[in-house]
Protein backbone atom coordinates (compact mmCIF):
# COMPACT_ATOMS: atom_id res chain seq x y z
CA UNK A 1 0.00 0.00 0.00
CA UNK A 2 1.25 3.52 -0.72
CA UNK A 3 -0.75 6.68 0.78
CA UNK A 4 -0.84 9.67 -1.09
CA UNK A 5 -2.31 13.36 -0.02
CA UNK A 6 -3.94 16.11 -2.07
CA UNK A 7 -1.82 19.29 -2.63
CA UNK A 8 -3.84 22.26 -1.35
CA UNK A 9 -5.44 23.97 -3.95
CA UNK A 10 -8.59 25.89 -2.84
CA UNK A 11 -7.78 29.14 -1.77
CA UNK A 12 -10.15 32.90 -1.93
CA UNK A 13 -8.43 35.61 -3.33
CA UNK A 14 -5.61 36.87 -0.93
CA UNK A 15 -6.00 33.38 0.81
CA UNK A 16 -3.05 31.67 0.52
CA UNK A 17 -0.22 31.22 2.49
CA UNK A 18 3.25 30.75 1.26
CA UNK A 19 4.49 29.64 4.61
CA UNK A 20 1.56 27.19 5.48
CA UNK A 21 2.28 25.48 2.33
CA UNK A 22 5.69 25.00 2.72
CA UNK A 23 5.15 23.78 5.74
CA UNK A 24 2.39 21.57 4.69
CA UNK A 25 4.71 19.87 2.68
CA UNK A 26 7.71 19.75 4.84
CA UNK A 27 5.66 17.81 7.15
CA UNK A 28 4.18 15.43 4.44
CA UNK A 29 7.77 14.32 3.75
CA UNK A 30 8.39 13.99 7.72
CA UNK A 31 5.38 11.89 8.02
CA UNK A 32 6.41 9.55 4.79
CA UNK A 33 3.47 10.05 2.74
CA UNK A 34 4.73 8.78 -0.53
CA UNK A 35 2.82 11.37 -3.01
CA UNK A 36 0.45 14.53 -3.65
CA UNK A 37 -1.87 15.17 -6.46
CA UNK A 38 -3.90 17.49 -7.76
CA UNK A 39 -6.37 18.08 -9.94
CA UNK A 40 -8.17 20.06 -12.86
CA UNK A 41 -11.27 21.92 -13.23
CA UNK A 42 -10.27 25.37 -15.15
CA UNK A 43 -13.99 26.91 -15.19
CA UNK A 44 -16.22 27.10 -11.82
CA UNK A 45 -16.86 29.22 -8.93
CA UNK A 46 -14.71 26.92 -6.75
CA UNK A 47 -11.62 28.82 -6.10
CA UNK A 48 -8.80 26.80 -7.46
CA UNK A 49 -5.31 27.15 -8.18
CA UNK A 50 -4.29 25.38 -11.60
CA UNK A 51 -2.65 21.95 -11.31
CA UNK A 52 0.42 22.74 -13.32
CA UNK A 53 1.41 25.89 -10.95
CA UNK A 54 0.19 24.14 -7.93
CA UNK A 55 2.91 21.34 -8.69
CA UNK A 56 5.60 23.07 -9.20
CA UNK A 57 5.50 25.43 -5.97
CA UNK A 58 4.81 21.92 -3.98
CA UNK A 59 8.34 20.46 -6.31
CA UNK A 60 10.21 23.32 -4.95
CA UNK A 61 8.71 22.58 -1.48
CA UNK A 62 9.82 18.67 -1.36
CA UNK A 63 12.68 16.68 -2.17
CA UNK A 64 11.22 13.16 -1.93
CA UNK A 65 7.31 13.11 -2.78
CA UNK A 66 6.39 12.41 -6.27
CA UNK A 67 3.92 15.23 -7.58
CA UNK A 68 1.01 14.46 -9.63
CA UNK A 69 -2.23 15.50 -11.59
CA UNK A 70 -5.49 13.33 -12.13
CA UNK A 71 -6.36 13.88 -14.28
CA UNK A 72 -5.51 16.86 -16.84
CA UNK A 73 -8.34 17.29 -19.14
CA UNK A 74 -6.02 17.08 -21.83
CA UNK A 75 -8.39 17.04 -24.78
CA UNK A 76 -8.72 20.96 -23.56
CA UNK A 77 -4.94 21.64 -24.26
CA UNK A 78 -2.78 21.75 -26.91
CA UNK A 79 -0.31 18.64 -26.57
CA UNK A 80 2.61 20.55 -27.46
CA UNK A 81 1.98 23.13 -24.96
CA UNK A 82 1.06 20.48 -22.48
CA UNK A 83 4.31 17.99 -23.11
CA UNK A 84 6.86 20.92 -22.99
CA UNK A 85 5.20 21.91 -19.56
CA UNK A 86 5.40 18.56 -18.21
CA UNK A 87 8.80 18.09 -19.20
CA UNK A 88 9.95 20.88 -17.72
CA UNK A 89 8.09 20.19 -14.52
CA UNK A 90 9.98 16.57 -14.30
CA UNK A 91 13.15 18.43 -14.49
CA UNK A 92 12.18 20.75 -11.97
CA UNK A 93 11.22 18.29 -9.85
CA UNK A 94 14.24 15.52 -10.42
CA UNK A 95 12.32 13.19 -12.01
CA UNK A 96 9.17 12.95 -9.68
CA UNK A 97 6.41 13.82 -11.68
CA UNK A 98 3.10 11.39 -12.51
CA UNK A 99 0.75 12.49 -15.03
CA UNK A 100 -3.07 11.70 -14.88
CA UNK A 101 -5.17 12.13 -17.90
CA UNK A 102 -8.94 11.73 -18.79
CA UNK A 103 -11.82 13.23 -20.92
CA UNK A 104 -13.46 15.25 -18.14
CA UNK A 105 -16.85 14.38 -17.61
CA UNK A 106 -18.87 17.73 -18.92
CA UNK A 107 -18.35 18.16 -22.86
CA UNK A 108 -20.34 21.68 -22.41
CA UNK A 109 -16.83 23.44 -21.74
CA UNK A 110 -15.38 22.41 -24.91
CA UNK A 111 -16.60 25.83 -27.09
CA UNK A 112 -15.35 27.87 -24.04
CA UNK A 113 -11.50 26.64 -25.34
CA UNK A 114 -12.53 26.88 -28.87
CA UNK A 115 -13.17 23.19 -29.71
CA UNK A 116 -15.92 21.59 -30.21
CA UNK A 117 -16.96 18.16 -28.05
CA UNK A 118 -17.43 16.02 -31.18
CA UNK A 119 -15.28 12.83 -31.21
CA UNK A 120 -13.53 14.31 -28.34
CA UNK A 121 -12.66 10.62 -27.69
CA UNK A 122 -10.63 10.45 -30.66
CA UNK A 123 -8.79 13.76 -29.84
CA UNK A 124 -8.22 12.66 -26.59
CA UNK A 125 -6.34 9.49 -27.86
CA UNK A 126 -4.64 11.45 -30.88
CA UNK A 127 -3.23 14.48 -27.92
CA UNK A 128 -1.65 11.27 -25.55
CA UNK A 129 0.17 9.91 -28.60
CA UNK A 130 1.24 13.38 -29.64
CA UNK A 131 2.86 14.20 -26.31
CA UNK A 132 4.52 10.73 -26.09
CA UNK A 133 6.08 10.55 -29.47
CA UNK A 134 7.51 14.26 -28.06
CA UNK A 135 9.07 13.00 -24.93
CA UNK A 136 10.28 10.03 -26.68
CA UNK A 137 11.55 10.52 -30.23
CA UNK A 138 14.28 13.45 -31.96
CA UNK A 139 11.66 14.30 -34.57
CA UNK A 140 8.36 14.14 -34.58
CA UNK A 141 6.63 14.02 -38.19
CA UNK A 142 2.81 13.49 -36.96
CA UNK A 143 -0.25 13.63 -39.58
CA UNK A 144 -3.28 13.06 -37.66
CA UNK A 145 -6.87 14.53 -37.62
CA UNK A 146 -6.17 17.29 -34.90
CA UNK A 147 -2.66 17.82 -34.77
CA UNK A 148 -0.07 17.72 -37.88
CA UNK A 149 3.76 17.94 -36.92
CA UNK A 150 6.62 18.34 -39.44
CA UNK A 151 9.91 17.28 -37.79
CA UNK A 152 9.13 18.77 -34.96
CA UNK A 153 11.85 18.58 -32.10
CA UNK A 154 11.21 19.57 -28.32
CA UNK A 155 13.98 19.29 -26.02
CA UNK A 156 14.40 18.52 -22.87
CA UNK A 157 13.13 15.24 -23.14
CA UNK A 158 11.28 14.53 -19.37
CA UNK A 159 13.78 13.62 -16.89
CA UNK A 160 12.07 9.96 -16.52
CA UNK A 161 12.71 7.60 -19.61
CA UNK A 162 10.77 7.20 -21.65
CA UNK A 163 8.54 9.48 -20.02
CA UNK A 164 6.87 9.72 -16.53
CA UNK A 165 3.92 7.65 -15.97
CA UNK A 166 0.70 8.11 -17.00
CA UNK A 167 -2.46 7.42 -15.29
CA UNK A 168 -5.53 7.45 -16.81
CA UNK A 169 -8.86 8.19 -15.42
CA UNK A 170 -11.55 6.56 -16.97
CA UNK A 171 -15.19 5.31 -16.24
CA UNK A 172 -16.48 3.81 -19.92
CA UNK A 173 -14.84 0.33 -20.59
CA UNK A 174 -13.97 2.02 -24.21
CA UNK A 175 -11.88 4.79 -21.86
CA UNK A 176 -10.26 1.70 -20.05
CA UNK A 177 -9.16 0.33 -22.88
CA UNK A 178 -7.40 3.24 -23.81
CA UNK A 179 -5.86 3.28 -20.49
CA UNK A 180 -4.55 -0.32 -21.02
CA UNK A 181 -3.35 0.92 -24.87
CA UNK A 182 -1.79 3.71 -23.69
CA UNK A 183 -1.41 4.26 -20.21
CA UNK A 184 1.08 3.16 -17.16
CA UNK A 185 -1.58 3.39 -14.39
CA UNK A 186 -5.67 3.71 -13.17
CA UNK A 187 -6.62 6.44 -10.30
CA UNK A 188 -10.25 6.13 -9.40
CA UNK A 189 -12.85 8.98 -9.10
CA UNK A 190 -13.00 10.58 -6.08
CA UNK A 191 -16.75 11.47 -7.26
CA UNK A 192 -17.60 7.43 -7.50
CA UNK A 193 -18.28 5.35 -4.59
CA UNK A 194 -16.72 2.56 -3.30
CA UNK A 195 -18.95 -0.12 -5.56
CA UNK A 196 -18.45 1.29 -8.65
CA UNK A 197 -14.76 1.62 -8.10
CA UNK A 198 -15.02 -1.89 -7.06
CA UNK A 199 -16.94 -2.88 -10.88
CA UNK A 200 -14.08 -0.81 -12.32
CA UNK A 201 -11.40 -2.86 -11.64
CA UNK A 202 -12.61 -5.95 -11.91
CA UNK A 203 -13.34 -4.83 -15.50
CA UNK A 204 -9.94 -3.19 -15.55
CA UNK A 205 -8.16 -6.41 -14.61
CA UNK A 206 -9.77 -8.90 -17.32
CA UNK A 207 -9.15 -6.34 -19.92
CA UNK A 208 -5.92 -6.35 -18.87
CA UNK A 209 -5.16 -9.84 -18.89
CA UNK A 210 -7.08 -10.19 -22.08
CA UNK A 211 -4.57 -7.91 -23.40
CA UNK A 212 -1.81 -9.99 -21.67
CA UNK A 213 -0.58 -7.61 -19.79
CA UNK A 214 0.20 -8.54 -15.89
CA UNK A 215 -2.64 -6.81 -13.78
CA UNK A 216 -0.08 -7.03 -10.67
CA UNK A 217 1.95 -4.24 -13.00
CA UNK A 218 -0.63 -1.84 -13.34
CA UNK A 219 -0.83 0.47 -10.57
CA UNK A 220 -4.33 1.19 -9.19
CA UNK A 221 -5.05 4.02 -6.87
CA UNK A 222 -8.41 6.18 -5.84
CA UNK A 223 -8.90 9.53 -4.87
CA UNK A 224 -11.23 9.43 -2.03
CA UNK A 225 -12.50 12.47 -0.34
CA UNK A 226 -12.22 11.90 3.71
CA UNK A 227 -13.41 14.01 6.87
CA UNK A 228 -11.81 12.75 10.58
CA UNK A 229 -14.28 13.96 12.55
CA UNK A 230 -15.85 12.71 16.13
CA UNK A 231 -18.77 14.72 15.09
CA UNK A 232 -20.19 12.86 11.92
CA UNK A 233 -22.90 15.48 11.79
CA UNK A 234 -20.17 18.36 11.41
CA UNK A 235 -18.19 16.19 9.27
CA UNK A 236 -20.74 15.24 6.47
CA UNK A 237 -22.38 18.80 6.33
CA UNK A 238 -18.75 20.53 6.12
CA UNK A 239 -18.72 18.04 3.29
CA UNK A 240 -21.47 18.66 1.62
CA UNK A 241 -20.94 21.96 1.69
CA UNK A 242 -17.95 21.43 -0.48
CA UNK A 243 -19.22 19.46 -3.35
CA UNK A 244 -21.96 21.74 -3.25
CA UNK A 245 -19.56 24.53 -4.25
CA UNK A 246 -16.96 22.45 -6.23
CA UNK A 247 -19.67 19.46 -8.16
CA UNK A 248 -22.55 21.62 -7.43
CA UNK A 249 -24.19 18.70 -6.04
CA UNK A 250 -24.14 18.79 -2.11
CA UNK A 251 -26.02 15.15 -1.56
CA UNK A 252 -22.67 13.85 -3.72
CA UNK A 253 -20.79 14.03 0.02
CA UNK A 254 -22.89 11.13 1.37
CA UNK A 255 -22.90 8.90 -1.74
CA UNK A 256 -19.07 9.08 -2.22
CA UNK A 257 -17.03 10.38 0.81
CA UNK A 258 -15.41 8.41 3.59
CA UNK A 259 -16.43 10.56 7.07
CA UNK A 260 -16.73 10.41 10.89
CA UNK A 261 -14.45 9.67 13.61
CA UNK A 262 -11.07 7.13 13.44
CA UNK A 263 -12.52 4.31 12.84
CA UNK A 264 -15.28 4.89 10.67
CA UNK A 265 -12.87 6.20 8.21
CA UNK A 266 -10.45 3.33 8.74
CA UNK A 267 -13.48 0.64 7.52
CA UNK A 268 -14.65 3.02 4.93
CA UNK A 269 -10.87 3.36 3.42
CA UNK A 270 -10.89 -0.61 4.08
CA UNK A 271 -13.34 -1.33 1.92
CA UNK A 272 -11.77 1.00 -0.73
CA UNK A 273 -8.62 -1.13 -0.27
CA UNK A 274 -10.45 -4.42 -0.49
CA UNK A 275 -12.03 -3.10 -4.05
CA UNK A 276 -8.35 -2.93 -5.53
CA UNK A 277 -6.72 0.68 -4.39
CA UNK A 278 -3.25 -0.12 -3.89
CA UNK A 279 -2.64 3.70 -3.97
CA UNK A 280 -4.78 5.54 -1.71
CA UNK A 281 -4.86 9.14 -2.85
CA UNK A 282 -6.46 10.98 0.95
CA UNK A 283 -8.25 14.03 0.12
CA UNK A 284 -9.64 16.26 2.97
CA UNK A 285 -11.39 19.56 1.96
CA UNK A 286 -11.08 21.51 4.97
CA UNK A 287 -8.44 21.57 7.48
CA UNK A 288 -5.82 19.90 4.97
CA UNK A 289 -2.82 20.32 7.83
CA UNK A 290 -4.85 19.08 10.73
CA UNK A 291 -5.74 15.78 8.66
CA UNK A 292 -2.22 15.52 7.57
CA UNK A 293 -1.57 14.80 11.42
CA UNK A 294 -4.61 12.43 11.77
CA UNK A 295 -3.79 10.29 8.73
CA UNK A 296 -0.22 9.93 9.87
CA UNK A 297 -1.04 8.89 13.41
CA UNK A 298 -4.70 7.13 13.17
CA UNK A 299 -5.50 6.12 9.94
CA UNK A 300 -2.35 5.17 8.30
CA UNK A 301 -0.83 2.73 11.18
CA UNK A 302 -4.20 0.64 10.86
CA UNK A 303 -4.42 0.05 7.27
CA UNK A 304 -0.70 -1.13 6.85
CA UNK A 305 -1.22 -3.61 9.96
Amino acid sequence: MKFAIAIPQFYADGEFDPEAFRAYFARAEELGFDSAWTQESMLGAAPQFGPIEAMTYAAACTERMRLGCVVFVSTLHSPVHLAKSLSSLDHLSGGRLDVGVGLGGNPRVYPAFGISAERRAARFTESIRVMKQLWTEPRVTFRGDFWQLDSASMEPKPLQKPHPPIWFGAHHPDALRRAIELGDAFMGAGSLATSGFADEVKLLRGMLEDAGRDPAGFPVGKRVYIAVDRDRARAGQRLAEWFGAFYGRPEMAEQVSVWGDTQACVDGLAAVVAAGARVLLLNPVFDDAEHLERFAADIVPKLSA
